[in-house]
């Protein structure tokens, strides 16, 4: 029997084909079980700052009555990027160069509010008729504990916090997650073409694109007709490159279940 009649053989063809089967099985069972992974952006917005200028005179900025130097409104967004969903995940959110003041925490597109957890709330609890301590108040100002009772897959929560930077920097506000097979990391804020990151659309347009022009000059003889497409491909490449990843998302979230 020779290679030919091998490769015909619907014998050859099913095995060939189980195998490779049961490979993609393995895979894909492999990158649905590893670590998941969590990412979170922080962004600042200035409300307001105090100062003594001799030609616009005396500005304060006060909250409560008490007199603040450099007021921001900072949001801390948490996403799960994998491919699992998560129970009673809890995060703690924390900073060393800013005072956390009033603040809101709830999972984007929801109703529901996020509630500190039990732990942290009896950290803050004030016997009747006595004054809260330095410790709580240090506490309070520098670190809050949440619990998150339902983290889906792609889902986003938001952190909002009213806080009173030491100093003329911009504050650092961080955030940390514990919880089993979960990864958490910090990520600069990208602009975003529809609900994609333009890096990683134009990354991926370009490829597409590339394979594209590879078709058009391959099919197409006209050099001014291979010249316009290519070039149109071109303009337009963060369309086809946020439109592959979200159905390469949608592809993912299928294949999870």
């Amino acid at each position: 029997m020779d290679i030919t009649t091998l490769i015909d053989s619907k014998i050859f063809i099913g095995i060939v084909s189980a195998l490779a089967g049961i490979v993609a099985a393995v895979i894909t069972q492999n990158w649905l079980s590893k670590r998941a992974l969590f990412t979170y952006y922080v962004f600042h917005n200035r409300i307001g700052l105090s100062a003594e200028d001799a030609i616009y005179g005396s500005v304060k900025v006060t909250w409560n009555d008490n007199l603040v130097s450099h007021l921001y409104l900072s949001t801390v967004e948490l996403i799960n990027q994998s491919a699992k969903d998560f129970e009673n995940v809890v995060v703690r959110v924390f900073t060393n160069n800013t005072l956390l003041l009033a603040h809101r925490a709830e999972i984007i597109s929801t109703t529901r509010i996020i509630e500190f957890t039990d732990e942290y709330k009896k950290e803050l609890v004030v016997p009747e008729g006595e004054q809260p301590t330095n410790t709580q108040l240090d506490l309070y100002h520098h670190r809050r504990d949440y619990l998150i009772p339902i983290m889906n897959r792609g889902q986003k929560v938001s952190f909002q916090y009213l806080n009173a930077a030491d100093s003329e920097e911009q504050p650092t506000i961080w955030l940390d997650v514990l919880h089993k097979g979960v990864k958490c990391k910090f990520r600069v804020a990208q602009n975003q073409f529809l609900g994609v990151p333009q890096p990683t659309a134009a990354l991926v347009g370009t490829l597409v694109g590339l394979i594209a022009v590879g078709f058009v000059v391959i099919y197409i003889e006209s050099l001014p007709i291979v010249a316009l497409l290519s070039f149109f491909l071109g303009l337009v490449v963060l369309v086809p490159g946020a439109y592959t990843v979200k159905v390469f998302r949608k592809i993912r979230d299928w294949l999870a279940g």
